[in-house]
């Protein structure tokens, strides 16, 4: 089975390099993994101390942030090495701060694992979530580099757990050890004999409650709101905006309302705008307005949302109307912001939570948007309780980063 795995792997490489005239997202893919040997040659001398974190995305990054930061207060003489597999997580973070080399992971080939590794040559070497790379866990374990697994989720479909997964399996014996979200987690590894792993939680609940003690203030989103009650509607698609809209158009309430699309393209942003009867400012626009006139504000840019919804009143949260569903609520739910969602949520666990503990609503239609919105808008005390809820949700879960720092401490005294 590893002859077939790294059989692909070369096939879809080939296939890749002729689909870039193509996809700009493929080109990025391709194009982006192409300097990466020798940027690490460059930026890495065989004398460095390092430690390597991979994210799949930008999501993973996220979740891993926690971990990441206190591996570069415990170890400052230590290259951080930071690899991505996907164009949205890399092109959004490639000039983080925390890391001291940011590079796409390169694929999986028994080659690239084996120049990648001796380039950077770890101390210890860290997956996030998920991505499980066979020929670069198997040359972690040739190397004898502690592995870890952080914020780690395992379902019975995937390959490890079916009759014909044995090399990945196999893979598994890398890991030093498993940190995972749930119990569920846990029992699927006991089930393949492996002792060494706890359920440490979610490490995102950790990044988002520090993100109380930054700094968030916006002023240009300080003059829009006035005072006023607002909603922030953060990673929208078309589908979540149609159902905004019509909200947006025919509501008399005294309400502003700032909308963070997920697709930020001009012509999809200008569609939008022109979707609204009210009077729209776009971010790109906002130089030389007075802001306070504006009852919607469109962010038409990356990276300011997170310090948005510490303005809003309500949230909504899109993707819920799509595959694989609702984007991160916990950044709203951090400032104690009730949130309201689309149908698409169960395969969220944190948002499945919520929305049973009642600080999120789930809406299907139009007609259910209307309800909650309006709900919202005139009671007080349903919106305070929600919000309520959404925030001690996100304090009585945070501390999976303490717990993973503790072990992999003991491990180190051992």
């Amino acid at each position: 089975m590893l002859f077939l795995y790294n059989l692909i792997v070369q096939i879809a490489d080939f296939l890749l390099k002729i689909a870039t005239p193509f996809s700009p997202k493929i080109k990025l893919f391709v194009d982006g993994r192409k300097p990466i040997f020798q940027i690490l040659e460059s930026k890495i001398k065989p004398n460095n101390k390092t430690i390597w974190f991979h994210a799949a995305s930008l999501g993973e990054y996220e979740q891993g942030l926690p971990v990441i930061e206190k591996i570069k207060t415990k170890y400052p003489n230590h290259k951080i090495v930071l690899t991505f597999f996907s164009p949205s997580g890399y092109e959004v973070r490639k000039n983080n701060v925390v890391a001291d080399v940011t590079v796409y992971l390169p694929l999986d080939t028994k080659k690239n694992a084996k120049d990648f590794l001796s380039l950077v040559h770890p101390e210890m070497a860290f997956f996030i979530k998920y991505e499980y790379w066979p020929n670069y866990l198997n040359e972690l374990r040739k190397l004898r580099t502690p592995t870890y697994l952080i914020s780690g989720v395992f379902r019975k479909n995937q390959m490890f757990f079916k009759c014909y997964g044995g090399f990945y399996r196999k893979a598994l014996d890398t890991f030093t050890y498993f940190f995972v979200q749930n119990e569920g987690s846990k029992k699927l590894l006991l089930q393949l004999g492996k002792t060494n792993v706890a359920v440490s939680g979610d490490t995102r609940f950790d990044r988002v409650a520090l993100i109380l003690e930054k700094y968030n203030s916006l002023d240009f989103i300080s003059e829009f709101k006035n005072d006023t009650l607002t909603f922030v509607a953060g990673s929208s698609w078309p589908k979540d905006e149609s159902l905004l809209v019509d909200f947006i158009n025919q509501t008399s309430e005294k309400v502003k309302f700032i909308i963070a699309p997920h697709n930020i393209k001009s012509e999809q942003i200008q569609k939008l705008k022109n979707s609204i009867s009210k009077k729209v400012v776009l971010f790109s626009e906002k130089e030389g307005e007075n802001l306070v006139d504006f009852d919607v504000f469109i962010i038409d840019t990356i990276g300011i949302l997170t310090k948005i919804y510490s303005y809003a009143d309500i949230a909504y949260v899109g993707g819920g109307f799509g595959n694989p569903g609702v984007h991160n609520i916990l950044e709203p739910a951090t400032f104690g912001v009730p949130i309201v969602i689309g149908p698409n949520y169960f395969h969220f666990a944190e948002a499945t939570a919520i929305v049973n503990m009642g600080g999120c609503v789930s809406i299907s239609n139009k007609n259910e948007l209307f309800d909650a919105f309006s709900n919202l808008i005139h009671n007080d005390d349903i919106r305070n309780e929600k919000g309520y809820i959404c925030s001690a949700f996100v304090q009585m879960n945070k501390g999976a980063t303490e717990v993973i720092m503790r072990k992999i401490q003991k491990s180190e005294s051992l």
